[in-house]
């Protein structure tokens, strides 16, 4: 009878773990199905629908830059969370930084080499690899600028499974821990997928994220001449590097830690977080249509 029970938990973590797992994808980054996917209520459709608004804003922008269509053609299985559903481990995108940790740079690189992709492919009429690019580089700036991106998922995913995160090769694999006893398989799938776990808190924090913007609009969000003319002052780098620094200083990953989805953290997620990550897209898509025109 223990042994049926134990079974049973076992099997409860799986269903966990892949309900939250399509939560996830369903509400922030947009379900992976098929490429239209998510379009509706996906996070990174929304921003990236706000930020190509934005940009038809600013007036030194004309024609040449790809249209919201073709960039969201590249998100949901376009895109790269449907990377991690075609083939997981496999050249899969990991875009998380750690704010206080001066040597993290992958992430920045990642955005910086689309970014030199996205100018020549704009210089060279490619509107389709244009969207490709302009939709890449939006999903790791927006994932950067997310604060449950800024938590070290990575080690402790090699804590938990013994073994780097990019060596996780199925989706089964990704789903189950298995530990060398049926109570150590227990105890470290609740660790990732249980209540306060580390995976389980990155869902649910998402999810906060989600339905907090799914009706807002944001009809103010573009950056300014004032805000714009700074940037060109700081620089790609400093300027994504910066908005990580102030997100990361806003303490909403802690707050949800410790309290959950509360009022305060919608009202900073409408009124801070989504504006700034919606700001900072338009900047990098506006400097590299200023480059690729010059």
């Amino acid at each position: 009878m223990l042994m049926f029970g134990k079974l049973y938990l076992s099997f409860a973590f799986c269903r966990a773990a892949a309900k939250r797992r399509a939560i996830i994808q369903c509400m922030y980054s947009g379900t992976t199905f098929r490429s239209h996917s998510g379009n509706f209520i996906g996070v990174h459709q929304k921003i990236d629908r706000i930020a190509r608004r934005d940009l038809r804003k600013i007036s030194r922008v004309g024609r040449g830059f790809p249209s919201a269509k073709d960039i969201l053609h590249f998100e949901g299985n376009n895109g790269p969370d449907g990377i991690k559903r075609k083939s997981p481990g496999v050249d899969e995108p990991w875009h998380f930084i750690d704010p206080s940790d001066p040597s993290d740079t992958a992430l920045v690189e990642m955005i910086m080499d689309h970014y030199t992709n996205l100018v020549q492919t704009l210089k060279k009429r490619n509107n389709v690899r244009a969207a490709f690019e302009a939709a890449w580089m939006a999903h790791a700036i927006t994932d950067g600028l997310t604060p449950a991106h800024h938590y070290p998922l990575g080690e402790k995913i090699e804590e938990l499974w013994g073994r780097p995160q990019n060596e996780r090769a199925s989706i089964a694999e990704k789903g189950i821990i298995r530990g060398s006893t049926m109570r150590e398989t227990l105890s470290k799938n609740w660790e990732y997928w249980g209540a306060k776990g580390v995976f389980a808190t990155h869902v649910l924090f998402e999810l906060g994220v989600a339905t907090s913007i799914k009706t807002t609009k944001f009809p103010d969000s573009a950056p300014n001449s004032i805000w714009l003319k700074l940037a060109d002052d700081k620089g790609l780098q400093t300027v994504f590097l910066d908005a990580v620094q102030q997100v990361y200083a806003l303490g909403m990953y802690e707050e949800f830690w410790k309290r959950g989805w509360t009022t305060h953290l919608a009202q900073q997620t409408r009124q801070t977080l989504i504006p700034l990550i919606t700001n900072v897209i338009t900047y990098f898509w506006y400097r590299a249509y200023r480059e690729a025109h010059q």
